[in-house]
């Protein structure tokens, strides 16, 4: 079942990041699915922390950027989600190539919604798994 309630595509969700950290990041979307988000995160220069690891906080820019997203699209016209709270647990460094990343909903409710972001390395070992809980905020 399809949840976007907002025009969704990888055009739009591109745009909407111009000048921003996840430009600089070098993140970039990959794929819109009918509940489900992907992008991805390179390991280089810009994202490693000084043990040469994609950095722990990169991680997290990239979950919470596609929670948010899948939180903002799915909710109804006008509404607007903002992040409560976020968590990772860091599971395997990563050194080189990409670390990608899904986000589907746990939780979509009227005021709260609850979304799971897994993130993968090219071999395709889990990384990071985090979860983001947004607010949904009704129109002023």
């Amino acid at each position: 079942m399809r949840i976007w309630q907002k025009p969704i595509s990888l055009d739009i969700l591109t745009a909407g990041q111009l000048d921003t950290a996840v430009t600089q990041l070098g993140i970039e979307f990959l794929e819109v699915g009918d509940d489900f988000l992907r992008a991805r995160v390179p390991v280089d220069k810009r994202t490693i922390q000084p043990y040469g690891l994609l950095h722990g906080g990169v991680s997290v820019v990239l979950a919470e950027t596609l929670g948010s997203c899948g939180a903002a699209f799915s909710c109804p016209e006008g509404y607007r989600a903002v992040g409560l709270d976020i968590n990772a647990n860091h599971l395997k460094g990563t050194t080189s190539g990409w670390v990608t990343g899904i986000t589907r909903p746990i939780h979509r409710g009227r005021t709260t919604h609850v979304w799971q972001i897994d993130l993968q390395n090219d071999a395709g070992e889990l990384t990071c798994v985090s979860r983001i809980t947004m607010a949904i905020l009704a129109p002023r």
